[in-house]
């Protein structure tokens, strides 16, 4: 069983992968400001099966992985530190958007294409895959059981955290980039606030002694 400390770390890890700028809330974001509450959802049932999807291929991949290949583990951490290093940076950088700052225009489409859309593009998002291969391992451990259980229980965490927190955005996107538009001092807030617990989860796993 993964210790509860652990556990509340990924959490935020999870959390924060939601509020990252990035091909799945954006899509969904402009959905909903576009269309309607309705397909804003429709397209997020989409993204989570494309998660359901990557859940499944990297926890059997990392089972595999971590089982027979030597330093795997420390190859996984290291890209994960820079991974979430890269995404501070990204946050922050001069020309970067948030996630609160989408104004894209999109036609009107049906339920099937706007639930198949959502899918493909969190299917084909490498934000996702990357995540998955490189920071699932920092918790993932011998002592805490089986490995390809410890993998799915942080998959469907995952997944849970981002269709809680995506659907409650998508439900307010009109009224919260709304308010951001006229309050743009705290887009930037937003942002360093997002870039300072990326940092500070990628010193955790830089620290981290491994298995």
């Amino acid at each position: 069983m993964i210790p509860l400390h652990e556990l509340l770390i990924f959490m935020l890890a999870a959390f924060v992968m939601v509020i990252t700028p990035g091909p799945n809330m954006i899509y969904c974001i402009s959905r909903s400001i576009t269309q309607g509450r309705k397909a804003g959802l429709i397209s997020l049932l989409g993204v989570a099966c494309g998660f359901l999807f990557h859940i499944l291929l990297v926890s059997f991949g990392l089972t595999a992985v971590l089982f027979t290949v030597p330093y795997a583990y420390t190859v996984l951490k290291s890209a994960g530190v820079i991974y979430l290093l890269y995404l501070a940076w990204e946050a922050v950088k001069p020309g970067s958007k948030s996630v609160f700052e989408a104004r894209r225009e999109l036609p009107p489409d049906g339920p099937g294409k706007l639930f198949t859309m959502g899918l493909f593009t969190n299917m084909l998002n490498p934000k996702v895959a990357v995540f998955y291969l490189s920071f699932f391992p920092q918790f993932i451990k011998p002592e805490y059981g089986n490995l390809l259980a410890q993998s799915l229980f942080l998959g469907f965490t995952q997944l849970s955290i981002s269709f809680i927190s995506n659907g409650c955005i998508v439900l307010m996107a009109s009224r919260v980039t709304a308010w951001f538009s006229h309050n743009p001092r705290w887009i930037r807030v937003q942002k360093w606030f997002m870039a300072s617990v990326l940092s500070g989860l990628a010193l955790k796993l830089a620290l981290d002694k491994g298995k």
